[in-house]
């Protein structure tokens, strides 16, 4: 599919997002707490086996690959609780925050922090970059101004080897930790913080008091690193590729381009779906992110049966994965072109060289003694 295709967009844009909510089957709303409950033990007991091994194993080794372990089970609770954030779960709010909360403790996100800036900017601005700022690409001409240093740091988080650098750059640190409240959610994010500051001052101590520092490493920060690749991999997928445009003109957008069109869908195996709660199963989350994570097959087949012609979907390999970002490094937002490095360089390079001949071609038209205004 041609990316971001004018009659895509424009036939997009006239449909209400509640237009695309009506193809999906009312049974893919109803909510079911022991499947809910189920993911929830399930999780859990993963993370929980891997740290007991981590503090009773004394084999470094065995230490490290069990703080693997630990980090794809962090991983795979981060995404539990994002969709008890977004309500998707219980009727009963405050039974999804304790839940939520006690699952995003280990990556040492801040549960009501993150729905914030989650359900309100990405989900209501999807792929549009003047606002919504997740994966935001860089024109060449950005590019161009940074510094060394920024230009490393962009360079290293395009990477599918490095990409956990966004995640902690762009929203661990600034929408986390360094993120001031206004009046009305100061005191509640500001337990937050003390919660998971408490949570993490405890259990690094006890982590080295039951294995020393490689019990610290293997506990603490290794599933954390671990976390932020994963999520950030999955983040980039969600909303990046070479058929999906991003949007700088609020004019140009619309909610059912953002959620349906710039949302893609990645299928994995039936075990790796089940493990990550359906996340790369996208699109249908967007549209509308009260569809509970063992739904999202059956509202994907039904937006698919009536809108598939919108929907980008690949199937996981590490070879395709590698391709979009190699492909996927900067944006032209006007005419809506990914370009790599080379590629963005040689852009500008012709872009200089025609605005270089043109400003030729007007001083040869100024007549001798006469003075251009």
């Amino acid at each position: 599919m041609a990316q971001g295709t004018a009659t895509d967009l424009e036939a997009l844009k006239t449909l209400k997002i509640q237009t695309l909510r009506q193809s999906i089957r009312p049974e893919c709303y109803q909510r079911s707490t022991s499947k809910a409950l189920f993911s929830y033990v399930f999780d859990g007991l993963l993370y929980l086996s891997a740290i007991a091994g981590i503090w009773l194993i004394p084999y470094w080794w065995v230490q490290l690959l069990l703080g693997l372990m630990a980090g794809s089970a962090v991983a795979f609770m981060f995404v539990w609780a994002h969709d008890a954030a977004h309500g998707a779960l219980f009727e009963n709010r405050h039974l999804a925050e304790v839940l939520g909360t006690l699952f995003m403790l280990p990556s040492f996100n801040m549960y009501r922090l993150w729905a914030f800036g989650h359900n309100r900017v990405h989900h209501g601005f999807t792929s549009l970059s003047s606002i919504d700022w997740i994966w935001r690409p860089l024109t060449p001409q950005e590019y161009r101004q940074k510094n060394g240093w920024q230009k490393i740091i962009y360079r290293l988080e395009r990477s599918p080897y490095t990409c956990a650098l966004h995640y902690l750059l762009r929203v661990w640190w600034p929408g986390m930790i360094r993120f001031k409240a206004d009046l009305k959610n100061r005191r509640a994010f500001t337990l937050s913080k003390l919660l998971t500051a408490l949570f993490f001052i405890v259990f690094s101590g006890l982590s080295w008091w039951m294995a020393g520092p490689m019990g610290f490493v293997a506990a603490v920060l290794v599933p954390f690193l671990i976390f932020n690749y994963y999520i950030a991999l999955f983040i980039y997928l969600h909303h990046t590729h070479p058929d999906v445009p991003f949007f700088m003109e609020k004019d140009e957008w619309s909610q059912s381009i953002g959620q349906l069109y710039c949302s893609t869908v990645v299928r994995c195996s039936k075990i790796s779906e089940m493990l990550i709660h359906n996340i790369l199963m996208h699109a249908p989350h967007h549209v509308d992110p009260r569809i509970p994570f063992y739904h999202l097959e059956a509202a994907y087949e039904d937006l698919r049966a009536a809108y598939g012609q919108y929907i980008h979907e690949m199937r996981f390999s590490f070879r395709e994965v590698r391709q979009i970002f190699r492909t996927c490094k900067l944006y032209d937002y006007e005419s809506r072109q990914w370009m790599s490095f080379r590629t963005g360089r040689s852009w500008i390079e012709q872009i200089e060289q025609k605005a270089s001949a043109l400003g030729a071609a007007a001083k040869s038209n100024v007549y001798p003694g006469k003075t251009a205004h």
